[in-house]
């Protein structure tokens, strides 16, 4: 546990106020509350550059011996992982300044551990930044290395959602690096084949001080990650939903179809009324009609009735899901008419088969959907299109089937 101490013990001062030395919000990622920091230096690099009222200072990078990183992920039981969070070695950090000209220059690793925020800073006061979910898994021994799947595209739909937040965004080939040098920094962390993945969680926020309504004049790119195993605590079981008709993820002309972090938080209420009944998790239907679905709080919906497989289409109120995207296509290679448009509730009650699809679950199969108290059931075990669908994406995501469509990316050790 001695690594895992290390990482949780390591600070990483953030954003300093070298003008006013006034208070910082301290948001813990990990760890003990840092000390107070020195104040910075003359000459400190492109920041000191600034105006003082925005000036901040990058993470201190915590120099420690790297060696231990070929052992394998301290005391963890791989066999009994869940989805939590465990305290890895190293986050990447790279930040934009008014003085960068609407680009991040570089970013660097730095040891993973807390960060420091102006309590002014504009994700603290107005909720501007997204977050993006990402897995990298350990490919066969005679591979060797670590797979990502489809990285570039959590890049795009960042950029996406970056300019409805009014936010600058790394590059596609910034990000897909930055992920990649994460991986590395934190190999050690990466579950054995089969036993899970490093989950990654690359975060953009607008960290500099505003205090009117508008966007941040400072922004931080972060990637972290953690060792994960199943999303849901039923495992591969199928899981149970309820239909939510009161309270509401998106609507209209919002920011549903962004992966910003203020969508989240609103669901929160619903899907712990649900989990105190023992259902899994809310079934969310559209804010106007009342009737057609919409997504479930972190994941996408497919309902299969005979050679038809149905998913909402994604028309700004629902996230487009990257594991969704690939299903979709996956679909349709065997064979399967995949139609995107309104689903009803009606929908969903004839259909044959109901699964999730998300990052975190993958696939999962869902038992059965309660709405207005009466449950109904759906099929599910191994003779279905979900089982089907989670063995064949899996085994691409692994490296234990061809590739054949170019959607994994080689991290070479």
């Amino acid at each position: 546990m001695a690594a895992l101490s290390s990482a949780k013990g390591a600070l990483l001062p953030w954003a300093r106020s070298a003008a006013h030395g006034g208070l910082l919000a301290r948001v813990l990622v990990g760890g003990a509350m840092p000390p107070p920091p020195p104040p910075p230096t003359a000459g400190g690099g492109r920041c000191s550059l600034l105006p003082r009222r925005w000036q901040s200072s990058l993470p201190q990078l915590d120099h420690v011996d790297r060696s231990d990183e070929e052992s394998g992920g301290g005391e963890i039981d791989w066999d009994s992982l869940g989805f939590g969070l465990t305290p890895t070695d190293y986050m990447y950090v790279m930040r934009c300044s008014p003085e960068d000209g609407g680009g991040f220059p570089r970013g660097e690793l730095r040891r993973y551990g807390n960060i420091e925020l102006s309590p002014s800073s504009g994700v603290l006061n107005y909720a501007q930044g997204l977050f993006e979910g990402m897995k990298a898994y350990r490919r066969p021994e005679q591979a060797g290395g670590y797979s990502l799947f489809r990285p570039e595209e959590n890049a795009r739909r960042m950029q996406h959602g970056a300019d409805r937040m009014c936010m600058p965004a790394p590059s596609v080939e910034q990000f897909v690096d930055a992920v990649k040098q994460t991986v590395l920094a934190n190999r050690r962390w990466v579950p054995p084949q089969g036993k899970g993945a490093l989950y990654l969680r690359p975060l953009l926020m607008g960290s500099g001080p505003i205090l009117g309504l508008a966007p941040a004049p400072e922004y931080t790119f972060l990637i972290y990650a953690a060792p994960v195993g199943n999303y849901f605590k039923e495992g591969l079981a199928p899981i149970n939903l309820v239909v939510d008709d009161e309270f509401h993820r998106a609507m209209p002309g919002g920011t549903g179809g962004v992966k910003t972090i203020a969508n989240y938080a609103p669901v929160l209420r619903a899907q712990m009324d649900a989990k105190s009944k023992g259902f899994t998790d809310v079934l969310y239907l559209d804010s106007v009609h009342k009737r057609y679905l919409e997504e479930v709080s972190s994941c996408n919906v497919f309902v299969v009735k005979g050679g038809v497989v149905a998913t909402p289409a994604t028309r700004g109120t629902i996230l487009p899901g990257i594991t969704r995207k690939s299903v979709v296509e996956l679909a349709m290679d065997r064979g399967y008419k995949v139609e995107e448009r309104l689903v009803s509730i009606d929908d969903l009650i004839d259909a044959d088969e109901v699964f999730c699809t998300g990052t975190a679950v993958v696939v999962a199969p869902v038992s059965t959907v309660t709405y207005r108290g009466k449950r109904h059931e759906f099929r599910t075990g191994p003779d279905t299109l979900a089982q089907e669908l989670y063995t064949t994406l899996t085994s691409i995501q692994m490296g234990l089937a061809e590739d054949t469509k170019g959607w994994t990316v080689a991290v070479e050790d």
